[in-house]
C-alpha cells in the first residue's frame, strides 16, 4: 500500500523513522540507477563518516546522597563555620559516530566520479558539526568536475542545498525541494520545488557529455520505500504529523483523509 500522500509524507520526517527511510531511499536510488547506467557507468554507494559530540545528564540537579563533602573554613566575626558547596549539574561529553551514505555515478573506463547525490538529513540542516561537514562536502563537489544532484525532502531545518535561497522566491510555497548542477554551467541551477500536494518529481540526473541524462524516478523509489518500510502497518495517521503543517495544508490533509478514511484508522492492533 503507497502512502496516502501524493509525494512526501511529513510522518516519515519522525526523528525515530527517518534514519531507515534515509537509508532505503539511498539504496534504491543506486539500484534503480544501476540497470539504466550500465556499462558505461556504475552507481555506487559512498559514505560519510564524522564524529559529533552528545551530551548525557550524571545527576540530577536536586538530589539526596550521603557522601563526603569538602568544607571550606570560613571567618564569620568571632566564630568559626563551615560552608557547604552547592552540588553541580554533572554533564558527560560522549563521542557518537555518524555515518551518511550517499551515491556516486562513476565512469567505468576510468573511474571518475561523474555525478554525486545527496539525501539530506536532519544533520545537514541543524547548526553544527554535521551542517558544516555537508557544506564543505558540497562546496568539494561544486569546484570539481563532478555534477551534484541534491534531494531535500526534510521540511524543516537550515536552507542546505546549492542554490542560493533567494533565487528560490519564484518558486512559490514549498516543503521538499531537488536542486540539480549541471558541471558544464556551475551559475544554473535546475530545481524541482514540491508542496505536501504534488507528487515528488522525476529528475534528470546529469552523465558525461555528450551522454544523455538518466531519469531518477523518484515517486517509484518513495513507493518502493514506503511499501517495503512497512510504514502503512505502524505510522499512525489519526494523530498529528511529527512537523507543523500550515492551515492550508491542515485543511488539504482533513480531504485527503475524508476521500480515503483507511489511510486515518492509523496501525491495526
Amino acid at each position: 500500500m503507497p502512502s496516502p500522500f501524493p509525494g512526501m509524507d511529513p510522518y516519515l520526517e519522525d526523528p525515530a523513522l527517518w534514519p531507515g527511510v534515509h537509508q532505503r531511499l539511498i539504496t534504491y536510488i543506486a539500484d534503480a540507477l544501476q540497470p539504466e547506467l550500465r556499462p558505461r557507468y556504475q552507481a555506487r554507494i559512498g559514505e560519510r563518516l564524522y564524529v559529533v559530540q552528545t551530551f548525557h545528564i550524571l545527576y540530577p540537579d536536586v538530589t539526596v546522597v550521603e557522601r563526603p563533602f569538602r568544607e571550606t573554613l570560613v571567618m564569620d566575626r568571632a566564630r568559626l563555620t563551615f560552608a557547604v558547596s552547592d552540588q553541580p549539574l554533572r554533564l558527560a561529553v560522549e563521542p557518537t559516530e555518524l555515518r551518511e551514505p550517499f551515491v556516486e555515478i562513476v565512469h567505468a573506463a576510468d573511474g571518475e566520479v561523474v555525478t554525486v547525490i545527496e539525501v539530506l538529513s536532519p544533520a545537514n540542516k541543524t547548526p553544527g558539526e554535521g551542517h558544516q561537514i555537508y557544506r564543505r562536502k558540497q562546496q568539494e563537489v561544486l569546484h570539481s568536475t563532478a555534477s551534484l544532484v541534491e534531494i531535500d525532502l526534510l521540511s524543516q531545518g537550515l536552507h542546505t542545498v546549492a542554490v542560493p535561497r533567494e533565487l528560490l522566491a519564484r518558486a512559490g510555497p514549498y516543503r521538499s525541494l531537488v536542486c540539480v548542477n549541471r558541471a558544464s554551467n556551475r551559475f544554473e541551477f535546475e530545481v524541482y520545488p514540491i508542496s505536501l500536494t504534488r507528487r515528488l518529481p522525476r529528475v534528470g540526473v546529469p552523465l558525461r557529455q555528450p551522454d544523455a541524462d538518466v531519469v531518477l524516478d523518484l515517486p517509484a523509489i518513495f513507493d518502493r520505500c514506503y511499501d517495503n518500510g512497512g510504514y502503512a502497518d505502524f505510522v499512525d495517521y489519526s494523530q498529528p504529523p511529527p512537523v507543523p503543517l500550515t492551515d492550508e495544508e491542515m485543511a488539504w490533509k482533513q480531504t485527503l483523509f475524508q476521500d480515503a478514511p483507511h489511510a486515518d484508522a492509523g496501525p491495526e492492533e
